[in-house]
């Protein structure tokens, strides 16, 4: 993944963002990849996405990959690995992982140009994935590295998660207009409405 942005939510996506070397409302080829969103309404993520392009050039295609099944359509990797933009819906995370894991699709996500994943999605992107469901560390798909990232669940969760972290892993939490950048080596915060902390001590990013 030469590019990536994790965003606390879709109101972070409004203003001027780029990925890389490609501005998100400048993007001409976009992929909208549905699958976390299969339990919360596919369809209506999709025009939500759909619509932050609207206005601009940009083709906007949604991809409803909601199971296993569709994981290994040569289709829907062949359109993610030639999109300038690949944008990943937010909802279940625990399904995108089991639905994305050793499949044709996952694959072309982890080695896509420009990504963007849209609050708990992110976090199965990196080594460390944090549990929604409670807040566990636990293992993600492991397409980017050194960091954990979740979206701001409540204090009490979040000081649970970072002393089961401890020391070893930075995490990144994401308050709803928060960003971080991955550059293909290093991570940015890209605002202030992130919060980075190692064990339960503030560091920077």
């Amino acid at each position: 993944m030469r590019d990536l942005v994790a965003v606390g939510s879709l109101d972070a996506l409004r203003g001027a963002l780029v990925v890389g070397d490609v501005e998100v409302s400048e993007a001409s080829d976009v992929v909208a990849v549905l699958t976390a969103a299969a339990f919360v309404g596919a369809t209506e993520a999709a025009i939500e996405l759909s619509a932050l392009f609207e206005g601009t050039d940009a083709t906007v295609e949604a991809l409803m990959n909601v199971d296993r099944a569709s994981s290994d359509e040569p289709y829907f990797a062949r359109r993610v690995a030639e999109a300038d933009l690949v944008v990943l819906a937010d909802g279940s995370a625990l399904h995108a992982k089991s639905v994305w894991h050793g499949s044709a699709l996952g694959e072309a996500i982890r080695h896509a140009a420009h990504v963007v994943a849209i609050g708990s999605v992110a976090s199965v992107l990196t080594e460390t994935m944090i549990d929604p469901r409670g807040g566990a560390p636990t293992t993600g798909l492991g397409y980017v590295e050194g960091l954990a990232i979740t979206t701001n669940v409540g204090e009490e969760q979040l000081n649970r998660t970072r002393s089961l972290l401890g020391d070893d892993v930075r995490l990144a939490v994401l308050g709803p207009l928060g960003a971080v950048r991955y550059d293909g080596s290093t991570w940015h915060a890209l605002n202030a409405d992130v919060v980075t902390t190692r064990a339960l001590e503030v560091v920077p990013l």
